[in-house]
């Protein structure tokens, strides 16, 4: 568990798009700075309450810059806030996307949003496989 200092990514542990790409996000951070929590689990829920965001509505990811604490950004703002702490290629990458409009940026967000499932699968959240001992500390349940 982070220390509630620590970044963490919220996202969709039904959504085979999403796990992957947390999975390949796991892996490119290097300083292992950044946790990682399904949308659907006890840590998430309870930080959506707290902030005051929709339980049941996973369209988009949030991230938390602090685990535990007020501020939170979804959808591309989330993403290019994540790739902001990884290495300089992809903070490189995040400086360029967010000259993008924002509505421009999420309205491809979310027509992603609207096919994943039905391209990349749905994961059943409970039953799905854990990540790998390199990666388990990393996840929240």
């Amino acid at each position: 568990m982070p220390t509630p200092e620590f970044p963490v990514l919220l996202y969709d542990g039904e959504c085979g798009l999403c796990r992957a790409l947390v999975r390949r996000l796991a892996r490119s951070d290097r300083n292992r700075r950044l946790f990682f929590a399904p949308l659907q689990g006890a840590f998430a829920q309870a930080a959506l309450r707290r902030l005051g965001l929709p339980t049941e509505d996973f369209d988009s990811l949030v991230f938390l810059p602090a685990a535990n604490g007020n501020q939170f950004a979804t959808r591309t703002d989330g993403v290019l806030a994540v790739l902001a702490l990884l290495g300089p290629g992809a903070r490189r990458f995040a400086r360029l996307a967010r000259r993008v409009p924002g509505p421009w940026r999420d309205a491809s967000y979310r027509l992603v949003a609207r096919v994943r499932y039905r391209i990349f699968g749905r994961v059943d959240y409970v039953a799905a496989e854990a990540p790998g001992p390199e990666l388990a500390g990393r996840f929240i349940p």
